[in-house]
């Protein structure tokens, strides 16, 4: 992998992370199209420079992941689902790593996105702030988090859209799946890195500095976006773009 590979898949983790559209699916659809393997570097980096973007998240987060413990405790709470299904479900979520399963789960997803939100309206007694959130929402969500470890389905769309089906208004739904990633990805970083450690070389090691920084810097500048865009505006958008992207993929591969 050049060190411009590694710039473009950064742009596009660092974009795509918190955006409901999968990151993973679109990091697939570009190593695709740079003609890039997805040998045992190519995934851990997929998975590493995941960590760059949610410590933007952190850093924006840092005054209230500080002042909080109970937001902790429902961190945790919803995590605990990923994380049992995610190391008894690994070897067969590996396997479906490709960009057919990435372009089917773009698809259903978005017409998911589109019908949940035809269908939301939103309370007086919803969810308006992350530590808000009960332990059994929190636990919910963390099943539909669960539903992403699927290729191309989206961490942040499935527990944005699990958030809102449980009773979140649209902005607390997506400061907490913000916040879920921490623990989530922090996680499945660290379990990619240990595992696949041996892969890593001195060439690589700078490749994944390089996309770790990227990665962190546009991610700031996508979270900062998408938490002033649902002030006033649906996912629908993101539900076409899905369904479209989805589509002239499996076009393009034919």
């Amino acid at each position: 992998m050049s060190i411009l590979d590694s710039v473009i898949l950064g742009i596009v983790e660092g974009i795509t992370e918190f955006l409901p559209i999968s990151s993973t699916g679109h990091l697939i659809l570009t190593s695709h199209l740079l003609g890039l393997k997805q040998d045992a570097f190519e995934k851990t980096f997929e998975i590493a420079i995941q960590l760059g973007a949610i410590l933007s998240v952190v850093s924006i987060y840092r005054e209230k992941l500080v002042r909080s413990l109970e937001l902790w405790k429902k961190l945790i709470a919803a995590f605990i689902p990923t994380g049992i299904l995610g190391l008894l479900l690994h070897h067969y979520v590996e396997k479906l790593f490709s960009p057919t399963v990435v372009c089917g789960a773009l698809i259903v997803w978005g017409i998911v996105f589109i019908v949940v939100e035809l269908l939301h309206s939103e309370k007086e007694h919803h969810v308006e702030k992350p530590e808000e959130v009960s332990y059994l929402q929190a636990v919910g969500i963390g099943l539909f988090q669960s539903l992403a470890m699927v290729p191309g389905t989206s961490r942040s769309g499935a527990t944005i859209i699990g958030g809102m089906v449980l009773g979140l208004k649209r902005f607390a739904a997506t400061e907490f799946s913000f916040l879920l990633a921490i623990p989530t990805m922090f996680a499945a970083t660290g379990f990619e890195l240990v595992k696949n450690f041996d892969s890593l070389s001195a060439d690589n090691w700078l490749a994944l500095a390089v996309g770790f920084f990227v990665a962190f810097v546009f991610a700031y500048i996508s979270v900062k976006w998408l938490l002033n865009y649902v002030k006033h505006h649906t996912f629908i958008p993101f539900g076409v773009y899905r369904i479209v992207v989805g589509i002239l993929f499996i076009l393009f591969l034919l």
